[in-house]
């Protein structure tokens, strides 16, 4: 079997009935690998298809309310965020101003502005429940894929949390 959507065109289905979409899109200067994945096809809905299409077709708007997002958990000094920022100071140390686009003096804005998104993964068959419906990927340090920030998102496209890897 198949689902066909006028975005994602024909996808099929593996044998044991899972389904899953891969392309590369580009944000700005740089690629992400965007994935669209459900373990079974009847769990997706064109619902869920949609709303899949329109976050990939606003992965520039979402990725700006992302960062706003991680920016807003600065000050809360137990967050993930603050957390991730902390051990990338620690374990870079003076090698850390080689990885920042911008240096305006605030580490913490610099950090945050300076990850790369390396991957979208929209999980079809979590529209409309709690669990996140897509995961955009940050990292400081593209190589180093463990140390990474994840922006969970709901169905309709809001933040629902910002957490690490682990």
């Amino acid at each position: 079997m198949a689902l066909e959507h006028d975005f994602f065109g024909l996808l099929e289905s593996g044998p044991d009935g899972s389904v899953f979409w891969s392309e590369t899109v580009d944000l700005g200067d740089q690629s992400v690998a965007v994935d669209l994945t459900a373990p079974d096809q009847e769990d997706v809905s064109q619902d869920a298809l949609d709303a899949a299409a329109a976050i990939v077709a606003s992965i520039e708007e979402i990725d700006r309310r992302a960062r706003i997002a991680m920016l807003g958990e600065v000050d809360n000094r137990a967050s993930e965020v603050t957390e991730y920022i902390l051990m990338q100071q620690n374990q870079l140390g003076d090698d850390l101003d080689d990885l920042l686009v911008d240096v305006s003096g605030d580490a913490a804005v610099d950090i945050i502005r300076s990850m790369q998104l390396t991957s979208v993964t929209i999980l079809a068959d979590e529209h409309g429940g709690s669990d996140p419906f897509a995961v955009f990927e940050y990292a400081l340090d593209p190589d180093s894929t463990d140390d990474v920030l994840l922006v969970n998102l709901l169905g309709d496209g809001e933040i629902q949390s910002v957490t690490s890897a682990d």
